[in-house]
């Protein structure tokens, strides 16, 4: 029980629960971080190897996610035990009754993330309602179909460039996870001018230093293919995106693939973060140390959560496209400039934006991580 509490400080977690139903092998934990805003909005992560350690870790990225983005929302995380890849009727199993346990967890609201899609989603509002990220015919804004923290990353990038000694047009990018971040930030920062050299997914990579045709890409990835089976570039293994050289490096895949075992191996100029917790506490000051320009996840990534709050409001898709641009040019903006005037990390100055709104909010609260005022959703 002390272990447990260990994971707490001022701001959370308010509740970590775990969901467990032997018959069906369901295996799962909520983690609800600080809700004085509102109820949290977090994806559901399918993974084989998650803790909960990375589960508590993750509800406070979003925590802070929303709090730098202005939402009425807190952060949580839901995590499934699992293959993703697993057949789809299991998946739609597990995701129902997962879904059936937390239905009187009303401070949280599903959303996708690794390993869940909008269709995942349309069964969670089968079951209980309380989901963003539904298909179209649902009423939603299907946010990865549509790229929605794509366009974010291509914001952030685009201001963060002002801050570099070189521009996107021609810019060498490397992204490592091509998936539902990932192809839809080398598609918006392709149409600003910047070479897409390497891309890796979990079973490989591939890198052409004239750059990838993302047509061919997207139609391998589409028909269940690797990255690494595409023919117009050189087939590597998925960590060796890692050692290309290259301008800008965009992290869209699990927690810490960047860690004091690698960082050395890094050679870019701007890292904007697409995943969660990409890169350890250590390995990104040992970046900064190295001069490579940073925008932190919560900054950079925030343009899914934005889309999700907003649907859930019954915003529209160019509203919400309006309003992430917005957002998170504004914040990267407001972070960068006053980590250069104060000479600190990036991350340090999102986390000092992020507290100061968070810690406005709990003051108007008579318990500080949550609301007991009834209708709180």
């Amino acid at each position: 029980m002390k272990e447990l509490f260990k994971l707490g400080d001022d701001l959370g977690p308010a509740k970590i629960i775990h969901v467990y139903e032997p018959l069906l092998g369901l295996k799962g934990i909520l983690v609800v971080d600080n809700v004085a805003a509102g109820p949290s909005i977090g994806g559901v992560r399918m993974a084989r190897d998650v803790t909960i350690q990375e589960c508590v870790r993750l509800a406070r990225a979003m925590t802070m996610k929303n709090a730098a983005a202005g939402l009425p929302h807190g952060g949580g995380k839901a995590v499934l035990v699992g293959d993703p890849k697993m057949p789809k009727k299991r998946k739609e199993k597990l995701l129902r009754a997962m879904a059936s346990s937390l239905r009187y967890e009303e401070d949280y609201i599903f959303a996708p993330d690794m390993g869940t899609d909008e269709e995942c989603m349309a069964w969670v509002r089968d079951e209980i309602g309380r989901v963003v990220g539904l298909p179209r015919e649902l009423g939603g804004i299907p946010l990865d179909q549509i790229g929605a923290t794509g366009w974010g990353l291509s914001h952030a990038t685009d201001v963060a460039l002002n801050y570099c000694a070189f521009n996107i047009e021609d810019a060498r990018v490397v992204i490592q996870g091509f998936g539902a971040v990932g192809r839809h930030a080398a598609r918006y920062l392709a149409e600003k001018g910047a070479r897409i050299v390497a891309v890796a997914d979990s079973h490989g990579a591939v890198s052409n230093r004239q750059g990838l045709d993302l047509d061919g890409l997207l139609e391998l990835k589409k028909a269940g293919h690797s990255v690494s089976e595409y023919i117009g570039g050189e087939s590597l293994g998925r960590d060796d995106v890692i050692d290309i050289e290259c301008d800008i490096w965009i992290p869209a895949a699990r927690p810490d693939v960047i860690n004091s075992d690698n960082v050395e191996r890094l050679n870019t100029k701007l890292m904007v973060q697409g995943a969660n917790i990409p890169v350890t506490t250590d390995a990104e000051r040992r970046l900064h140390e190295k001069g490579v320009l940073i925008v932190p996840d919560f900054i950079a990534n925030a343009g899914g959560v934005i889309c999700a709050a907003m649907e859930y409001r019954g915003a529209s898709e160019s509203v919400v496209f309006a309003a992430i641009e917005e957002k998170v040019r504004r914040n990267t903006e407001q972070v960068l400039e006053a980590a250069r005037a104060q000479k600190i990390l990036p991350r340090q100055a999102a986390v000092e934006l992020a507290l100061k709104r968070i810690h406005k909010v709990m003051g108007f609260r008579r318990y500080n991580t949550f609301s007991s005022a009834p209708g709180f959703i």
